[in-house]
C-alpha cells in the first residue's frame, strides 16, 4: 500500500492488491497521503484461507483483468488539498441533546453511545486548564494526518463526559500517540490492537482516578479512555470498518492507575525515567483481554513461584507468539504488559524477587518446543514465510532457533519488551497479561498550569 502512494508521487503508475473488505482501508490511506483516486485491484477472497487452486483461478480470472484495466483507464490525481481553517465558534447542529446525540451518531463522530453535547461553553471550561491558543498545534496524528489542537482536544473530551481538568491529560496522551515508538500508523490490524493508558504520580489519588479493585469501570478511569478513544478516531482517523479493522470489533479503550502504595517496587514512570512525584500518563496497546489466572500457594510450590510460571504459561498462550522472540532492526515490535495485584506483587518481593529479576525468570522460562512454534509460524499468520532456522541465521532469532524440533526456546527476545504493572484488588490473588504488536508503551509528564488548584476549584463550581 505505501510503497504503491509513493510510487504514484514520482510518477509511477501503481495498483493496489487488496482482498474482500479492504478496498476501502486503501483508499483512506491513500487519502491521507494526498492521493485521491488510488487505482485497486481486489482479490474476491481471503489470500490466507484459500487453496492453491483457487488462488490461481481467482488471480486469473477476477484479479488480472482488474490490474489491466486500472492501468489503461484510470488516470490518477495527486493534488494536495488544503487544510480548512479552525472555527471555535461554528455551530455545526442545533436541536435537543436527544437530536445532538442522533446527528454526532450519523456523521459517525461517537463511538455508539450518547455523548455530552460539546457546545461552545463547556468547551471553553476546557480550554482554560491549557496555556496554548485553540488552533496550536499539539501533534500530526497518522493515518488522516490531521492537526491535534486544544480545542479539538477538548471537543472529544467533553462528548467523553471528561472534567475540564482532565485536560492536561489528555494532552499529555495525544503527544503519547504521535510519538514514533507507540506507532500509531499500524493500529489498524484485523488483530484488533487496542490502546490503553496508564496513569502514574501525584494527580491519580488527587483526582479520583481508581488503581485498585475494579479500577477499569470506576471513579475517574472510564471517561479518559472514552475520550482517548474518540480522538482515536475523531482526530487520527481510525474508522471501524474502513481503516480500523478488528475482525470482531473492540472494546472501549479502558485506563489504568499503577497501585503505588501497594507496590513493594518501584513505580512505572520511574522505570521511564521519571521522578517518583512526577505525574505521567503512559499509552500501550494490547490484543486482548481474557481471564485472569489465580495463582495458588501449594505445599510443593510456594505463591511466589506459581505466579511466575503461570505468566510463563500465559504467554506461550498468546496469539502473536511469532512476533515474541524478534529483534533488531527487522524485527517486529511487540510488547507485553503483566498486570498484578498487590497481593502477588508483594508474595514475589518476600520471595527476594526485584521487578528486574521477574523479567529476568520471564525471559528464562517463557519456553516453547520449536516444533511448536513452527506450527504456530505455519499455520496462525498468512503474511510469515520465513522460518524459524532463516531468521535464526538473518539474526532476527536467536540462535537457538536453529536447533532441533523438540529443543525448548525462548519465545522472548528479552527482558525489555516485558512490562509490570501493580493494580487491581489488593486482596485477590489475579493477574492478567496483555499482549501487543507494533508498538512500544511511551510515556509523557503531564504539565499543570501554574493556578492548577484554582481552577479546579472553579471548575468544580461552575462547569455544567
Amino acid at each position: 500500500m505505501r510503497p504503491a502512494v509513493e510510487a504514484e508521487k514520482l510518477g509511477i503508475p501503481s495498483v493496489v492488491i487488496t482482498n474482500s473488505g479492504f478496498s476501502a482501508l486503501a483508499r483512506v490511506t491513500a487519502k491521507a497521503q494526498a492521493i485521491d483516486d488510488l487505482r485497486i485491484a481486489e482479490y474476491p477472497g481471503s489470500f490466507g484461507i484459500d487453496a492453491p487452486e483457487q488462488l490461481r483461478q481467482r488471480i486469473a480470472q477476477s484479479l488480472a483483468p482488474q490490474i489491466i484495466e486500472r492501468l489503461r483507464s484510470h488516470p490518477i490525481s495527486a493534488a494536495q488539498r488544503p487544510t480548512a481553517a479552525l472555527r471555535p465558534d461554528r455551530v455545526v447542529f442545533s436541536g435537543n441533546h436527544w437530536e445532538i446525540n442522533r446527528h454526532y451518531a450519523q456523521q459517525d463522530w461517537t463511538d455508539g453511545l450518547a455523548i455530552v453535547p460539546p457546545t461552545t461553553e463547556r468547551v471553553e471550561h476546557f480550554m482554560k486548564f491549557v496555556e496554548h491558543a485553540p488552533d496550536e498545534e499539539v501533534a500530526i496524528l497518522p493515518p488522516a494526518q490531521r492537526r491535534a489542537v486544544p480545542w479539538t482536544i477538548a471537543v472529544n473530551a467533553v462528548m467523553a463526559g471528561c472534567e475540564p481538568w482532565h485536560m492536561p491529560i489528555l494532552m499529555a496522551a495525544v503527544k503519547a500517540l504521535a510519538d514514533h515508538r507507540f506507532n500509531i500508523g499500524n493500529m489498524g490490524s484485523t488483530s484488533a490492537l487496542l490502546p490503553f493508558v496508564l496513569l502514574n504520580g501525584l494527580l491519580v489519588k488527587e483526582l479520583g482516578f481508581e488503581s485498585r479493585a475494579q479500577l477499569m469501570s470506576r471513579g475517574a478511569n472510564p471517561v479518559i479512555g472514552r475520550a482517548l478513544g474518540l480522538i482515536f478516531k475523531n482526530i487520527a482517523g481510525f474508522i471501524s470498518g474502513q481503516n480500523y479493522m478488528g475482525t470482531f470489533g473492540y472494546p472501549l479503550v479502558f485506563t489504568l492507575a499503577e497501585d503505588e502504595d501497594g507496590s513493594p517496587w518501584e513505580s512505572f514512570a520511574v522505570e521511564q525515567g521519571f521522578p517518583a512525584e512526577t505525574s505521567t500518563v503512559t499509552l500501550g496497546v494490547t490484543n486482548n483481554w481474557g481471564p485472569a489466572p489465580s495463582p495458588t500457594s501449594t505445599v510443593e510450590r510456594s505463591g511466589a513461584q506459581v505466579t511466575l510460571d503461570v505468566i510463563c504459561r500465559e504467554l506461550v498462550k498468546k496469539k502473536r507468539a511469532y512476533t515474541f522472540p524478534g529483534s533488531g532492526e527487522h524485527a517486529e515490535k511487540a510488547m507485553i504488559t503483566v498486570l498484578l495485584t498487590a497481593t502477588l506483587a508483594q508474595s514475589l518481593h518476600t520471595a527476594g524477587y526485584t521487578k528486574q529479576a521477574v523479567k529476568q525468570y520471564l525471559w528464562e522460562n517463557t519456553r516453547i518446543s520449536l516444533r511448536e512454534f513452527e506450527w504456530i509460524t505455519r499455520y496462525t499468520t498468512a503474511k510469515e514465510r520465513s522460518s524459524p532456522r532463516e531468521k535464526a541465521a538473518a539474526g532476527v532469532f536467536s540462535p537457538e532457533y536453529a536447533g532441533a524440533p523438540d529443543d525448548l526456546v525462548r519465545l522472548l527476545a528479552g527482558p525489555e519488551i516485558l512490562h509490570i504493572i501493580v493494580c487491581g484488588d489488593p486482596h485477590r490473588n489475579r493477574l492478567m497479561t496483555l499482549e501487543g504488536g507494533h508498538a512500544e508503551p511511551t510515556t509523557k509528564r503531564i504539565e499543570l498550569p501554574p493556578d492548577w488548584r484554582t481552577l479546579v476549584e472553579h471548575a468544580k463550581a461552575n462547569y455544567r
